[in-house]
C-alpha cells in the first residue's frame, strides 16, 4: 500500500501546488512583479521544482518510515530508486499542476482543475487498490495516466524486490509526459488574468 499512497500524495501535493502558486501569483500581480525583478526566471522556475522536489522526498521519507516502524514494511530490491522515480513524478505531476494554473481563471479554479485531474486518476492508476482485478478496458487505459507508471515502478523497486532497470522506462516515461504537460503549459501560460 505504501508505493500507491506514496504516489498519490505525491501527485496531489506536486500538483495543487504548482496550480495554486501559478494563479496566485497571477491573480496578487506578483507574477508581474517576478517578471521586472533582476532575478531570472530560470532561477524562480528552479527555486520552484526545488521546493515541490523537497516536500517530495519528505513524504517519501515519512511514508516509508511510517511503513517500516508500523506496519511491517520490508524494502526490497532497488528501493533507493524509489527516490529518482519520485523526482520524475513529481516533475510530472507539477507540469500537470502547471497546465490547471494555465488554463484556470481563478486560484479555486486552478486547484479545482488540478483535483479533477488527479483524483480519479488514483483510483484507476491503483494507489488505493490493486488493478489486477479491475476490467480489462481499465486496465489498458490506465497505461496511458502518468501515475500508474509511478505507482508500478514504485511497488518494483520497493516491494516486488526488482533492479535498477526496472525503474528506467517508467522514468523516461514520466519524463516524457513532464515534457508534454509543460509544452502545453507554456502554451495556455498568460502574466495577468484576463
Amino acid at each position: 500500500v505504501t508505493p500507491g499512497l506514496l504516489g498519490w500524495a505525491v501527485a496531489m501535493s506536486a500538483a495543487f501546488g504548482a496550480a495554486a502558486t501559478l494563479q496566485g501569483w497571477r491573480e496578487s500581480k506578483l507574477l508581474r512583479r517576478l517578471q521586472l525583478a533582476p532575478v531570472s526566471t530560470g532561477t524562480i522556475v528552479s527555486a520552484r521544482i526545488v521546493v515541490t522536489v523537497s516536500i517530495a522526498l519528505v513524504q517519501l521519507a515519512v511514508l516509508v518510515g511510517v511503513g517500516v516502524a508500523l506496519f511491517g514494511l520490508e524494502l526490497t530490491g532497488a528501493w533507493w530508486m524509489s527516490i529518482p522515480l519520485l523526482i520524475a513524478g513529481t516533475l510530472s505531476f507539477m507540469s500537470l499542476g502547471l497546465l490547471a494554473g494555465a488554463i484556470a481563471k481563478t486560484t479555486e479554479g486552478a486547484v479545482n482543475m488540478a483535483n479533477f485531474f488527479v483524483l480519479p486518476m488514483a483510483f484507476l492508476s491503483g494507489s488505493f487498490f490493486p488493478l489486477e482485478a479491475a476490467p480489462g478496458w481499465i486496465q489498458t487505459f490506465s497505461q496511458l495516466l502518468p501515475l500508474r507508471h509511478l505507482n508500478d515502478a514504485m511497488l518494483d523497486v520497493m516491494v516486488r524486490g526488482q533492479g535498477p532497470a526496472s525503474a528506467l522506462v517508467p522514468i523516461a516515461i514520466l519524463l516524457g509526459f513532464t515534457a508534454v504537460f509543460t509544452l502545453l503549459a507554456a502554451r495556455f501560460f498568460r502574466w495577468e488574468t484576463a
